[in-house]
This record gives C-alpha cells, structure tokens and sequence, in this order.
C-alpha cells in the first residue's frame, strides 16, 4: 500500500512538507519551513511530527525556505540519509540555510537583550530551531541532480527533475513508487516572463500534488506592471521628493526587478540611476545567478550584457556591511533601496522600513506574495499603524502592490500546464495555498479541464493512491 501525508502547503502557503510511505520505502518531498502568523514559531517546533530516521531519503523542488528551510531541523531530529536537489538549488541552499540559521540565533539574541533590559524572566525563552553549526551538517547531505536525468535513490524508485521555471534550480519532481507515477509541481513559473525558462510539460501522472498560490487570480500583463512602476518613480522620485523602499525576496524576486529596471531604463522610460541592493544574501545570490547564466532565458543575457557595458546607466551598488546600510536610513530622498526579507518581517527592510514608512513623501513596492501575519500582509491590507522593532508607527508612505511580477504561475498559467497532461491524473491534491485560493482554483480544474477526483488536503492528512 502506497500513502502520501500531508504536513505542510495544506490549507496555507508555507510549510511545504509531503511523506511518502510505501511498503518499507518512506521518503519526503520538501521540508519547508512555516512563516507568517504568531503561531509560525510553534508550528516549525511541532513539525515533522513522524519518525525522521525511518526515511530513505529526501527530494527538493527548491531552495525558498517554505521549501527547505526545516532541513536542518530535519537532521537535527536523526535523519541521515541524502537530501537530493538541482545543482543551483544545492548552492543556493549554502547561503539561504545559513543565514536562516543565523536569524534564528539573532533573534533569540534579541529577545535575551530586550529581558535583561525589562529585568523579566528568562523562563520560556524560546530556542532557535536549529543553529548555525547544524545547518552546515544538513548541507553535506545534499546529492545534486541534473535536469532530465532519471536516477534511483532507493531500489524501489525512479525519480526525475524538470525545470519548474520559478526560480534558480526549481525543479517539478516525477517518482514512480509503489507503481504509482506521483507528480509534485513544486512551485511554478509564470510562462513568457523575464529571467527563467517556462515550466516543464509534464504528460501523465497517477497522481499528481499541485501548488495553488495564486490559483483564484490572474496576474497584471507585464507592460501593465511597467506602467505601475514608472508611476510610483514618477511619484516618489519625479520631484525628487522621497525614497522608494523595494521589499524583495533575495531569490528570484530581486534579480527579477533588477531585470526589469534595467530593461525600463535601457528603453529610456526610467532615468538612469543608482540601485541599492541592501540584502547580503540577495547579493551574494545575484552573483550565484550570474554564475549559472546558461539557465536564464535569452533577453535576461541580453540585458545583463547591456548593464556590463553601461554600469553608469543602471548603477547596481550592493551595499557591503551593517555600516553602509544603516547610512542609507540618513538618506531624505532620491534613494531606490531593494532589501529583504520580502514579506518585511526580518531583515534589513524593517529598518528601512521604520524610517521611511511614518513620511508621506516615501513610497513603499510590494512586489510579491504576502502571507497571512506578517507585516507586509498588513502593509497591503491598509494597515494605519505597524508596530516595527517594539515602535508604534504611522503608515504615512503611500504603498503601491504590483502585483504583476510574481514568480508563481497564476490561475490561467497553471491550467496551462495541467492542459498540458493527456489525460486526467487518477488523483489531483490542491496545496500551497490559502483556503480560498485552493477551492477556487479546484473548481476552474473541474470546470475547465473537467478533471475530476481533486482534493484539497488539510494538516496531517493521509491518503491512500
């Protein structure tokens, strides 16, 4: 008997986490961390809720921490085997896991200041899920694979990569366990956008385990999405009135923007500039990124060729040290700063953050998906006031969404790639995404491809393939 389980992506966003059992095989897809939400914290602790040594070995579609950030935790816990991901991922894993390890120890760092300074107790003081040391440990059990190469982890198995489009490395992961072939998505591209290649058709499955993030909504055309940037420059930049803060997820999203500004000011439409990349791992991913050149699409080597030529133009000045960044928050306006995290809640974008937020003359991009809890979420949902670093403050900046730059596929693009199978997969699981997102898109499968036998998986289900 073949089972897939459920413990993460199911009902929510973060958190990706699926178990396959078969006979003596088990294995994982995924070991994502949670984010988002107060309860985030016991969420991660109460994860991977099963026996960690009794699996044979793990898959990856990616590197975002939704994806891979538990793997520490995963090998903190007794697992030993081989974690099997893309080459780009691999080495996207060597800045992500260690920065989030070094995070978690920051953080607890913080919270030991800030009871010491109150004269509280230390009792309950929480611990970070993993730390820098065993963060190293899980990296030397990654095991690269190559894009479109079938390789057997396990007697049992024949498991094979194809490129997701989504990000650097991302993989849709086909296994034939159990005589069963099981079909994970992983997170999908948007086809025809800047950077990565389109998504990899996939033509048959028995079952298959399908990201939803933006499964109830389309994406704004790219020129649309142009035009929402060159109006909030205009705004904030035209009168030389402000600063434009970018909040930006360091993988993918930043080396997206930096494509499009550069393409908007190659074409004459943006004045030439100077772009502060504030995220140490953004910068040492954009140099990773460049690395890997051949698996980015035609016009992004165009434009970074372009860029090469005219540094002066697009002046992409990535800021060194702690000193430099905390200079930028002197700066009254003119400055383009793009820092991480992405959904604003760590990082060094809370203290651009802080000081630009209370000023009507600033603006703020969000320019990617905003989980339910954190700060970013609120910014967009018309929060008056956030509390950053202990601080109550204002929302005096005015905040422009652009939604159109998302790395996932929307509603239309993932029927596109499922319009892509012969035949209707026996089983299709809806996950990663909100409950609303997931039931809408089940209902357009249904309608529009006349799929049918679709579910969407809570926490901790089991199913039976």
């Amino acid at each position: 008997m073949t089972t897939l389980s459920f413990f993460g992506a199911a009902g929510e966003v973060t958190g990706s986490c699926y178990l396959v059992r078969s006979g003596a095989l088990s294995f994982l897809v995924d070991c994502g961390m949670f984010q988002g939400g107060r309860d985030a914290v016991q969420k991660n602790l109460r994860a991977l809720p099963f026996d960690v040594r009794e699996l044979d070995f793990v898959l990856l579609t990616h590197a975002h921490i939704d994806h891979s950030g538990l793997l520490p935790r995963l090998v903190m816990l007794g697992y030993k085997g081989p974690i099997y991901a893309t080459a780009p991922t691999i080495d996207l894993l060597q800045i992500m896991l260690l920065d989030s390890a070094h995070i978690q120890e920051r953080e607890v760092e913080w919270q030991l200041r800030h009871r010491h300074r109150r004269k509280a107790s230390l009792r309950g003081l929480p611990q970070p899920l993993y730390s820098v040391t065993q963060a190293m440990k899980a990296l030397k059990q990654l095991r690269p694979v190559a894009y479109g190469e079938s390789f057997s982890p396990h007697p049992d198995t024949e498991v094979r990569f194809s490129d997701a489009g989504h990000i650097l490395g991302s993989a849709i992961i086909e296994v034939r366990a159990g005589g069963r072939k099981i079909v994970f998505s992983g997170d999908l591209g948007q086809p025809d956008r800047p950077v990565m290649h389109d998504p990899a058709i996939i033509e048959e499955a028995d079952v298959l385990v399908v990201e939803s993030t933006y499964g109830n909504r389309l994406h704004r055309p790219l020129k649309e999405t142009e035009q929402e940037l060159l109006a909030a420059f205009q705004r904030t930049l035209g009168e030389g009135r402000g600063n434009l803060i970018i909040p930006a997820f360091a993988v993918g999203r930043t080396q997206e923007l930096i494509y499009v500004l550069a393409g908007l000011v190659r074409s004459g439409k943006l004045a030439p500039m100077r772009l502060y990349i504030d995220s140490p791992m953004a910068n040492a991913v954009t140099q990773l990124t460049l690395r890997h050149e051949p698996l980015l699409d035609e016009e992004t080597r165009s434009l970074i060729e372009w860029q090469r030529k005219n540094p002066r133009l697009l002046d992409v000045h990535f800021v060194a040290d702690v000193q430099e960044s905390m200079a930028l928050n002197e700066v009254r306006q003119g400055a383009v700063i793009l820092s991480a995290s992405g959904m604003c809640d760590a990082g060094r974008i809370k203290y651009h953050l802080l000081h630009n937020l209370p000023r009507a003359e600033c603006a703020v991009l969000i320019t990617g998906f905003q989980a339910a809890g954190t700060l970013g979420r609120r910014l967009v949902d018309g929060a008056r006031h956030v509390r950053i670093f202990g601080q109550q403050l204002a929302v005096r900046a005015s905040i422009h969404t652009i939604g159109g730059l998302s790395a996932h596929a929307d509603q239309a693009a993932l029927l596109g790639w499922l319009g892509g199978f012969r035949k209707p997969p026996g089983k299709t699981f809806i996950v990663h995404g909100e409950a609303g997102s997931a039931s809408v898109f089940a209902e357009a499968i249904r309608s529009e491809l006349g799929w049918s036998n679709i579910e969407i998986p809570a926490y901790k289900d089991e199913h039976a393939l």
